[in-house]
């Protein structure tokens, strides 16, 4: 099972390293092995636990127009009928220059076991509010045209609502997962009164182990995700290392784009506080000090005569 379970790891690596590059349309997140809910509806119910996260992100400090990102969700185990399944909630909030993106889905996920790990199949189901809220600056000039002149160039305020869908597997064996999703799976289209752009598919590929180390006080999780959308593609790789199961520090290295330091805690009652900062590598670093990103999360269980349960691994929120 051991020789298994490093393969699975450096073949996920190697499909990583060989996808570099930058996407578009999903807002990223620094916190992104915490927040498999939002990509992937087949996490839904993996903790055995009621858990709730919210998460906000200041994309490129400094910069006029740059990406905010509110983000909330939830997710909880249920078995209707005797049937062990997952059920989640996402609410995103993102804004980037004139255009503001609300999207709202519920997901529910089947679990089953296969081999020695637990299956999770699961498909989201909600809607995407995109609003544009164009303010044009033209200067005067004969080489400068106004957006009348350009038919695909909105140029007053428009709303559309359209319907979103994802689908997303996710397994755990011991102490690996890995995750296969898509979201925007109906790359659906925003009829706008000019033009008719659509949401591109994205594709996720996820994974993370949990090694103890001699000292029982220290374990070290690393985490690979890669996305697509099908043209250019981003790897993210992560290693966090956990102390007394409280407290987490780690590094991250987003190919060609930022580093990220994270840190974080859990307090007593359940609570975890997380914060990352990144450091752009690129180009846009002349135009910003970083980007910032913090986290909450808190899991229960409703089951009133147990004792607080103590994770064994922090991916799992």
């Amino acid at each position: 099972m051991g020789n298994l379970k490093k393969l699975v790891i450096g073949i996920l690596m190697f499909v990583g390293i060989s996808s570099l590059g930058m996407t578009q349309q999903d807002p990223q997140y620094s916190h992104y092995m915490f927040n498999q809910m939002v990509i992937n509806p087949g996490f839904a119910g993996s903790s055995d636990m009621i858990c709730a996260s919210m998460l906000h992100r200041e994309q490129w400090i400094g910069f006029d127009g740059a990406p905010s990102t509110t983000l909330f969700h939830a997710n909880s185990p249920v078995n209707p009928f005797g049937i062990s399944s997952g059920v989640g909630l996402v609410i995103m909030n993102d804004k980037a220059g004139f255009s503001s993106n609300l999207n709202i889905s519920a997901s529910y996920a089947y679990r089953l076991n296969v081999g020695n790990g637990k299956l999770g199949i699961g498909v989201s189901l909600g809607f995407i509010n995109q609003s544009l809220e164009p303010n044009w600056y033209i200067p005067s000039s004969d080489y400068h045209q106004p957006p009348s002149s350009d038919p695909l160039i909105p140029e007053s305020n428009e709303s559309v609502f359209v319907f979103d869908m994802g689908l997303g597997l996710f397994y755990t064996l011991d102490e690996l997962y890995v995750g296969i999703s898509t979201t925007h799976l109906n790359e659906a289209k925003y009829k706008y009164s000019k033009g008719t752009p659509y949401q591109r598919r994205h594709y996720y590929l996820t994974a993370g182990y949990n090694f103890q180390l001699s000292n029982p006080l220290f374990e070290i999780l690393p985490t690979l995700q890669v996305l697509s959308d099908g043209t250019t593609s981003e790897i993210s790789v992560n290693a966090n290392m956990l102390y007394n199961k409280k407290f987490w520090g780690g590094v991250s290295y987003k190919a060609g784009s930022a580093v990220v330091g994270l840190l974080g805690i859990q307090l007593i009652n359940g609570l975890r506080i997380g914060y990352a900062y990144e450091f752009p590598t690129s180009d846009i670093i002349k135009s910003t000090s970083g980007s910032h990103e913090f986290m909450v999360n808190y899991c229960f269980r409703l089951a009133v005569d147990r004792s607080p349960r103590r994770y064994k691994s922090i991916r799992f929120l």
